[in-house]
């Protein structure tokens, strides 16, 4: 009895050895955060060293090649951001798929900007303004919140709307740009976006978003449409088809950033308001580094001298750009002020 308690004792712990040898523990080794223009090595392990038959390396679903269980990724190619890296793992006559992420910080410092009044004009405190733009002497606008949402064309000097129509009350209206002779406005959750003729303002034809979340800025760099989506993305839709080819991550050389608002394209950089903070990150659209900060929060303690202003939501949104004059307007929602700033690099 004896021997046949030791052998079936002897029996489990051959099998509980054998067991454990087949099995694998996989992971993905490397640094979770670089700087861009850095490369990032990425070594794939298996706990006890066990053989490995063949590893296939993808980042962001696309294959990259590798010499055995090593890759070695240029960051400049990627952009900042979160990026995925996965592994195909071949080996005993299986297969296995490890994942990880590793983040892409900008490799400087974003430049901090003051700013200077120019000039003040008067503006609609009616208007929840969603978006600006200038074209051809005069400024169009969006107004946002469901029931009130609306599509203008205002006169500077004197904040005169001077045509008008209403969105249809079950779509809260977001972001607005001019590209050929079109007017695009974007709504908010309703993943949709419509064009209009830019003289009569009739609608001509809508839009769906097929992977943005939501619609917040628009804007075009000439060949391009270009929406924010409220989060550290911007997306670039072709603007025949309407449909969105490829989009960027926004980060400076410590962090994400997120909220972003009203665009507007300025000298080739896309400049973004940061939600409820007042504030316009300067972006560079290849590779979404934070270039630039202009903290405009004098401006709302300016406006709060001849209005109160909610807290949190009548906040800074609104950039439009006259190229041929070099002029910046800014505005807010609900403001009863339109700004011409210039934006001051500090010392």
């Amino acid at each position: 009895m004896k021997k046949n308690t030791l052998l079936v004792t002897f029996l489990a712990c051959f099998l509980l050895i054998t067991s454990c040898s087949d099995v694998y523990k996989f992971s993905l080794d490397h640094k979770k955060q670089v700087p861009l223009n850095s490369k990032i090595e990425v070594t794939l392990k298996e706990d006890e060293s066990k053989p490995i038959n063949n590893v296939q390396f993808f980042i962001n679903g696309n294959e990259v090649s590798s010499e055995g269980n090593n890759i070695s990724i240029n960051t400049a190619k990627l952009g900042v951001g979160k990026h995925q890296i996965s592994a195909l793992i071949f080996y005993a006559e299986k297969t296995k798929k490890e994942n990880s992420f590793f983040e892409v910080l900008a490799n400087k410092a974003p430049v901090v900007y003051d700013y200077k009044i120019v000039n003040e004009y008067p503006h609609d405190k009616n208007a929840y303004t969603q978006g600006l733009e200038y074209h051809d002497g005069f400024l169009y606008e969006t107004t946002g919140r469901r029931g009130e949402s609306t599509l203008r064309k205002v006169e500077i000097e004197t904040g005169k709307v001077l045509q008008k129509i209403d969105l249809d009350k079950k779509y809260f209206g977001e972001g607005v740009t001019i590209f050929k002779n079109k007017v695009y406005w974007l709504t908010w959750q309703a993943k949709k976006g419509f064009v209009y003729d830019l003289e009569t303002f009739k609608q001509e034809k809508e839009f769906t978003y097929n992977n943005s979340k939501e619609g917040w800025g628009f804007t075009h760099n000439g060949t391009q449409l270009i929406k924010s989506d409220g989060t550290s993305k911007i997306w670039f839709l072709d603007p025949e088809t309407l449909q969105e080819q490829k989009s960027i991550q926004v980060y400076t050389n410590k962090y994400e950033v997120g909220d972003l608002n009203e665009l507007e394209l300025i000298n080739g950089k896309i400049y973004a308001n940061k939600y409820q903070q007042n504030a316009i990150v300067i972006i560079d659209p290849k590779t979404g580094v934070v270039e630039g900060i202009a903290n405009l929060k004098g401006l709302h303690t300016e406006m709060e001298k001849t209005q109160k202003l909610v807290p949190q939501d009548e906040v800074l949104n609104g950039i439009a750009y006259d190229e041929e004059n070099n002029r910046l307007f800014v505005t807010g929602k609900h403001w009863g002020k339109l700004f011409e700033i210039e934006l001051i690099k500090k010392q």
